[in-house]
């Protein structure tokens, strides 16, 4: 296990809710594409679990994704499957 992998497993209790921070182009299908990304991991996730802004230029969108961790596994695949997702631009 690497160093970050250790430290985020002393700081993060499971389970958890876990905010995770993705933006993307301002794409119609975007907010879709994201929620079924979290619903895929998060059962309990709905669309309500979402905060969403545009951007002041309107070429991109962001979202909050409000999730109940339980692992941090589980952390890694959403960030694996954003990233995969080629309306999503980054994941924090």
């Amino acid at each position: 296990m690497d160093r970050f992998g250790q430290q985020a497993n002393l700081v993060l209790e499971f389970p958890c809710h876990f905010p995770i921070k993705v933006a993307g182009k301002a794409d119609p299908d975007f907010h879709n594409q994201v929620c079924a990304i979290a619903q895929k991991h998060d059962t309990t996730f709905t669309p309500d679990n979402l905060q969403a802004k545009q951007s002041s230029t309107g070429k991109f969108q962001s979202v909050t994704l409000n999730i109940q961790a339980t692992s941090k596994e589980q952390i890694d695949a959403i960030y694996q499957d954003l990233k995969n997702c080629e309306l999503v631009v980054w994941a924090l």
